[in-house]
C-alpha cells in the first residue's frame, strides 16, 4: 500500500468515525492462525490503528454507489443541481455548495463509497443488511 492509499484511508476513515462504520481486520491468532475479525470503528481504537504498521490488515465495509435504494436515491436528488452546460448540451450533476457539508455526512451515515476505495482494494463491499440498524 502506498503512502497516498495510506492517507486517502486515513481520511477517509476518520470522517466516518462518528457514523460506526465496521472494519474487516486480518490478524493472527495465538496459533499463528489467520483469522479475520470485524470490528467498529471507535475513538478509542483509532489511535492504534493509525499506528498500526501494517493498513492492509484494516479494510472499511462500504456500500457502492449503486447499492443505493429507491428511497436513497431520493434523498441523495435534494443535494444535486443539474447544470445546462452550452458547449456540450449535456446537463451535468452538481453538488448544490452550500450543502456539500451536509451531502458528505449523508453519503457518510448511509456509508457509501464515494471515494472509491472499493476499487482501489482499500475497502470491502458491505453485505447486504450489515448495516440495517
Amino acid at each position: 500500500m502506498t503512502q497516498e492509499d495510506e492517507d486517502l484511508l486515513l481520511k477517509d476513515l476518520c470522517a466516518r468515525l462518528p457514523y460506526g462504520v465496521i472494519l474487516s481486520v486480518t490478524l493472527k491468532d495465538k496459533y499463528d492462525d489467520i483469522v479475520n475479525r470485524n470490528i467498529e470503528l471507535t475513538e478509542y481504537n483509532l489511535g492504534y490503528i493509525t499506528k498500526a504498521s501494517n493498513w492492509q490488515k484494516y479494510k472499511p465495509y462500504l456500500r457502492p454507489m449503486s447499492s443505493m435504494t429507491e428511497e436513497e436515491s431520493n434523498e441523495y436528488r435534494m443535494f444535486i443541481d443539474y447544470s445546462y452546460n452550452d458547449f456540450t448540451s449535456e446537463s451535468t450533476p452538481c453538488v448544490y455548495i452550500d450543502k456539500i457539508n451536509e451531502y458528505l455526512d449523508w453519503l457518510n451515515v448511509h456509508h457509501f463509497d464515494y471515494r472509491g476505495l472499493i476499487d482501489k482494494g482499500l475497502a470491502i463491499e458491505a453485505p447486504e443488511g450489515m448495516y440495517n440498524y
